[in-house]
């Protein structure tokens, strides 16, 4: 894939069944497209429209993103198009490729249906300009021009997200089973990124808690909405997961304001929060990615059977 601007001269995609084996899917990113095994993957969620960062939160988490990936030789993946925490990481990517010739894996993987101008896509071992301009009455999304690899997940539907989630969550599964220490047997290292988001990516942290083993969540306060009310959730939650008193009816209502909610939902969401509180020690709170990143790929590779319990 070509695209009108970018820093890497062709960009690797391919168009792939929402039910593609992730074995066949990373054979094809090793063999194929002749990416190295990642030490770490960051696994970044958060709100798929547009939102604004502070200046300093934006500066902050995109050089600790970067910096984490390089220290780490960490792979990235993201929802792959220009909006929302896909956009933010590709301002990222340019301000590092600005300043540096060192190239970071970071993998779009987003829905076939949600894509503008895909049709120029189609074909078979073809090398395909790709135009970035979205037309402002379009309700598709083009793909972020700084991510270097694309999956681009089909399941027939048209303008919806979801056919990406289960094969994202499937191949980064596969990816944790690879051995990246022979020694000790050790896979690599998932770890999770929260910023901002919508009550789905609640759900996403809940999910990734309850995995066996489980995957640690990084989640940036100050990024917004979802973001905040976990960091929130988790700085009030005391041990053995009690709140104080009158602080559940504090976040109650903050869940129903931010997501306009009913009743019902806020309360489901709420019982959602708790139980990702079950798992606190998992839940890192702050901007310090590089820190956070770090120690835990050291933490993987001198000892992995500590690794998920000590973030």
């Amino acid at each position: 894939m070509c695209f009108t601007w970018c820093y890497f001269e062709h960009l690797q995609y391919v168009r792939l069944s929402y039910d593609s084996r992730p074995e066949n899917i990373l054979r094809l990113m090793l063999k194929e497209w002749h990416m190295e095994l990642p030490k770490i993957l960051i696994s970044v969620h958060g709100g798929v429209q547009n939102f604004d960062l502070h200046p300093r939160i934006k500066q902050v988490v995109g050089k600790g993103l970067i910096k984490a990936a390089v220290t780490t030789g960490a792979w990235i993946f993201t929802e792959g198009v220009n909006t929302g925490v896909a956009k933010h990481v590709g301002v990222a990517l340019k301000e590092h490729c600005s300043r540096s010739s060192k190239k970071i894996c970071t993998v779009g993987i987003a829905p076939w249906g949600v894509i503008e101008n895909k049709d120029d896509l189609i074909g078979r071992d073809i090398i395909a300009p790709y135009q970035t301009l979205l037309n402002p009455l379009s309700k598709l999304n083009v793909l972020n021009n700084l991510h270097s690899h694309f999956l681009l997940v089909d399941d027939g539907t048209v303008g919806k997200y979801g056919a990406e989630v289960k094969l994202r969550r499937d191949l980064e599964k596969h990816i944790n089973l690879q051995r990246i220490h022979a020694r000790i047997g050790q896979g690599v290292p998932v770890v999770a990124l929260i910023l901002e988001g919508g009550p789905n990516v609640i759900l996403t942290v809940l999910e990734y808690l309850q995995e066996t083993p489980p995957v640690p969540v990084v989640v940036c306060e100050g990024t917004g909405r979802a973001a905040d009310i976990l960091a929130y959730v988790h700085k009030q939650t005391e041990e053995g997961g009690n709140l104080p008193d009158g602080v559940e009816t504090d976040i109650i209502a903050t869940i129903k304001k931010t997501f306009n909610f009913s009743q019902s939902e806020t309360i489901h969401l709420f019982q959602n929060l708790m139980e990702c509180m079950k798992s606190k020690e998992l839940v890192n709170v702050g901007l310090d990615i590089l820190h956070v990143f770090f120690f835990l790929s050291v933490s993987a590779l001198s000892n992995p059977e500590r690794c998920a319990t000590q973030l």
